[in-house]
């Protein structure tokens, strides 16, 4: 497989715990779909539904999938502000340097901001509960009588 931007072949390496493809010229990386996935939980650990929809929408580019030399399609990765390109035929996602830690550290925030949130639901469930409850009421019953 050729480097879509450096059109020179790209190897075989381990990236952030994944073996993935990757160019020893401008250190671009291609994944399968399987293995953004697995890049993806190296740091969110709360399931794919949790995650959001990958691609919205898409725009051409002029760089060439590696696999099937198809033209690549660009993206907002999960409407974060990172673009990564992609296959249109489900070969695979290609990330320019370093856009692996981008996605990364773009989980890490997601993560702890929905456990954030799951807290704060927790927490005004619990806070409800104790308005509603019978103790409450007969308080506020009574500092009305």
């Amino acid at each position: 497989m050729k480097c879509p931007v450096c059109n020179i072949d790209l190897i075989a390496a381990q990236r952030d715990g994944i073996e993935a493809e990757c160019c020893p010229n401008c250190k671009g990386t291609w994944l399968s779909a399987q293995e953004l996935g697995e890049l993806e939980d190296e740091a969110f650990d709360l399931g794919d539904q949790e995650k959001g929809t990958l691609v919205f929408s898409s725009t051409p580019t002029e760089r060439k999938c590696p696999q099937c030399e198809a033209p690549m399609r660009r993206f907002e990765y999960r409407l974060y502000d990172l673009d990564l390109e992609f296959c249109p035929d489900s070969h695979g996602y290609w990330l320019d340097a370093d856009e692996d830690k981008k996605l990364l550290d773009f989980m890490r925030k997601e993560e702890a901001r929905l456990k954030r949130t799951g807290r704060a639901q927790d927490k005004w469930t619990s806070v409800l509960q104790h308005l509603r409850s019978r103790s409450f009421l007969d308080k506020l019953r009574s500092a009305f009588q």
